[in-house]
């Protein structure tokens, strides 16, 4: 064993009195280092060289996409092969692990590389991922550049006939989920992209359903490239038989859909198990409750009665109006929440002064009189909104579990009076804020959470989320062309003068309270509301600061709310039945309540004869 002087330097020992001993030692010790010769480094520590830390490398080659790309790559990790790992990314306890960066003039074959400095969802570093097998797949969502006319330059995700999903829209690069080791010291993990998205077929027209798709010259100025709107239209028994009537339009305002929700022309399909409705009431109340549903037959009773609606629809006695769905779908979400907006533009103005028109015109429709919307969730924000914002262009409003109406109850947050928006504070804790729940009050995840995958997603909102698209239409634009922050995405502090301009342009129960004396005239008898006083999502908490004011209002609102017990998100007012079955009955409802308005509200000399048939 060969012995090292402390430090690698030799030491000066005085063994005068034994000195045959010395020469021994000074011996051997000088035959020692002959033996260990060039190596005399060997005396010198050396330590091992460390694992290399964790890294994902991604690439794409040349065959694939020959350009550079600009776009949010996104690795996904989950413990199942199917469904995809790009398929499991939730709010929920079992949501896919997911990491993203920007990339900007990526160019083939050069790697782009997720590390420990990448921020994840929901575990915020690589460096802590659990040592495992994962199934591991890797997406870059496109983006394009949009030299927009408010002269500001942004990239962000066109949509491509999809309805904004990041997780399957066309022209995207991905690669196939593969199962791989993960440790933290595994070193670089390589992935290859090696297909892309492939495009989406158009959608077949039929006798009622119809496809309408014009250009905005609003939007096309505002976005610098020609822009469009589009509609599904469900024409009414007898349009064709009836050329001389004319018809009301009911707008039902809802998330993007490339089938009109709750209308089915065929029988369901026999294949699939009956629906066992009383399991169903029990164990499927809401139809957010997964496995159970499906196996208790929900989507046999969704086609069940989606078909009655259609029989409805095209039978004796139902009320004959123009039914419409807008294509609203933009750069930050599948939807543009129907006002104008100054990151997403006129969309208030385009649909009620360009789109509106172009369908009445079309279709034989009857103007502002018999004109309605409802619609639920953010189709419910957009009803009112569009109600409130055009009271002259719109006679009725059906409004179900809408979107935070009134920001002091943003969710569970306060914009006006609290600080953060992911914890309430106190001097000696804090408590994070739960952002959705079921009926018995579980939180199932919290405002941070939710927020924390947004950004992972996307920067500047551009993650196609529920938070940053209400960021992209409330906020006004920022310095760099994309929306201010109503909060910092990381830490929840909440931007004081950023809200104050939400208030004053998009908190409807303010402006309503602002307004009300211009407005309340105008509004009287076209509000309705409902909501669930179990909403996932806490939509009840805004729904209660608007009926504080509206049931005291002077001039009088004579508007109806109502609350489903135990409902949660979407209740639809309708007492008779679990909300599991009468979020499938809304459109038939709806447009009974709305037809039963317009002949009660149509002024003199108004045609309410030649579409009742």
């Amino acid at each position: 064993m060969l012995f090292c002087p402390r430090g690698g330097k030799s030491h000066t020992v005085n063994f005068a009195r034994v000195w045959l001993r010395v020469v021994s030692i000074v011996a051997l010790w000088a035959g020692l280092m002959v033996v260990a010769g060039g190596a005399g480094s060997a005396c010198t520590p050396h330590a091992a060289s460390p694992p290399a830390p964790l890294r994902i490398a991604v690439t794409f080659a040349p065959s694939l996409e020959p350009k550079a790309i600009d776009g949010r790559l996104l690795v996904i990790l989950a413990k199942e092969a199917s469904p995809e790992p790009r398929f499991r990314v939730t709010d929920n306890n079992d949501t896919a692990q997911i990491f993203g960066i920007d990339v900007d003039g990526w160019k083939p074959a050069v790697s782009a590389v997720i590390d420990g400095a990448t921020l994840g969802y929901p575990i915020r570093s690589i460096s802590e991922l659990p040592p495992g097998d994962y199934f591991v797949q890797a997406l870059v969502h496109r983006y394009e550049t949009f030299a927009r006319g408010d002269g500001h330059t942004i990239k962000a995700p066109l949509d491509r006939g999809e309805g904004q999903q990041w997780n399957r829209a066309p022209g995207d690069l991905l690669s196939a989920p593969r199962r791989v080791r993960i440790d933290r010291n595994a070193g670089e993990v390589r992935i290859d992209l090696d297909r892309a998205e492939p495009l989406l077929q158009p959608v077949k027209d039929t006798k009622y359903v119809r496809r309408v798709r014009i250009e905005s010259p609003r939007l096309s100025k505002f976005w610098g490239r020609p822009t469009f709107l589009g509609a599904i239209v469900v024409v009414p028994e007898g349009w064709e038989s009836h050329p001389e009537a004319h018809y009301p339009l009911a707008i039902a305002h809802n998330h993007f859909t490339r089938q009109f929700f709750g209308l089915r022309e065929s029988p369901p399909d026999d294949q699939l198990p009956k629906a066992d409705v009383e399991a169903l009431r029990v164990h499927c109340p809401n139809a957010h409750e997964g496995d159970f549903c499906e196996r208790y037959g929900y989507q046999r009773l969704e086609q069940e009665l989606s078909y009655e609606f259609y029989k409805q629809w095209t039978g004796p006695g139902f009320p004959r109006v123009i039914l419409v769905a807008i294509d609203h779908a933009n750069p930050y979400y599948d939807d543009s929440y129907a006002v104008n907006s100054e990151n997403v533009g006129p969309y208030g103005d385009a649909i009620t002064y360009d789109l509106v028109p172009y369908l009445e015109k079309t279709f034989r429709g009857l103007g502002s009189w018999a004109r309605g919307l409802y619609g639920g969730s953010t189709g419910g924000w957009e009803a009112m909104a569009a109600q409130v914002f055009y009271p002259d262009e719109y006679n009725g409003a059906i409004v179900n579990c809408p979107d935070p109406i009134d920001f002091r109850s943003y969710l569970t947050i306060d914009l006006y009076q609290d600080r953060n928006a992911y914890y309430d504070e106190g001097p000696f804790r804090r408590t994070a804020r739960p952002g959705e729940r079921d009926y018995l009050g579980r939180v199932r995840s919290t405002v941070e959470q939710q927020n924390l995958k947004e950004l992972v997603l996307g920067t500047h909102s551009r993650s196609g989320g529920q938070w940053d698209i209400w960021e992209a239409v409330f906020s006004p634009v920022g310095a760099d062309g994309y929306p201010a922050r109503i909060w910092d995405k990381v830490s929840g502090a909440i931007d004081p003068k950023v809200a104050q301009y939400w208030r004053d342009h998009f908190d409807i129960g303010h402006i309503l309270r602002r307004d009300w004396g211009k407005l309340g005239p105008k509004l009287r008898g076209k509000l309705t509301i409902n909501v669930g006083l179990s909403d996932n999502f806490f939509l009840n908490n805004s729904v209660y600061r608007v009926e504080d004011f509206l049931k005291t209002a002077d001039p009088p609102a004579d508007a109806s709310i109502d609350y489903g017990a135990r409902d949660e998100h979407c209740w639809s007012g309708d007492h008779s039945t679990f909300n599991g079955v009468s979020r499938l009955t809304v459109n038939a409802r709806a447009i009974k309540k709305l037809a039963d308005h317009w002949s009660r509200t149509a002024p003199k000399g108004a045609d309410t004869t030649s579409w009742k048939y």
